[in-house]
């Protein structure tokens, strides 16, 4: 049995930004040199997410709205939580968004569903963000 890690690093200029992962997390399964196994990536900070969906730029629009609608950035006085910083909203986001994706490693590759990629959103941007990806399972030479 293996275990390997990596982090991604993100900084988006802007409050929320999304972002496909996919081949970053392949890139390090393939690094990793596990063959079967499953890899975790999860979000390292309370701002934001790491989840499966489509790829398909109106279900990304989607999102947004209805996350908006769920929790509303603004006014920031509605939430108890703002005081320090205004990102109450973003807590709440990430808290309906989850915090990580397992995927099963078969024969090296992510082992999806029909249409499935892995995304990184940013509730609370601006400054620098991390995700971790965690591969544990057994190299070809074990199998």
């Amino acid at each position: 049995m293996k275990a390997y890690r990596k982090e991604l690093h993100f900084h988006f200029p802007t409050r929320r930004g999304l972002e496909n992962i996919t081949e970053k997390v392949q890139a390090a399964v393939t690094e990793s040199g596990i063959k079967e196994g499953m890899v975790l990536v999860n979000a390292m900070n309370i701002t934001s997410s790491v989840f499966i969906n489509d790829d398909e730029t109106g279900l990304h629009h989607d999102l947004e709205v209805w996350l908006e609608r769920l929790a509303p950035e603004k006014p920031y006085n509605q939430y108890r939580h703002n005081g320090y910083e205004d990102n109450a909203d973003a807590h709440l986001k990430r808290t309906v968004m989850g915090r990580e994706v397992v995927v099963a490693v078969t024969e090296g590759k992510l082992d999806f569903g029909t249409w499935e990629q892995i995304f990184y959103f940013e509730f609370d941007g601006k400054r620098d963000k991390r995700a971790l990806i965690k591969v544990i399972g057994i190299e070809e030479e074990e199998i």
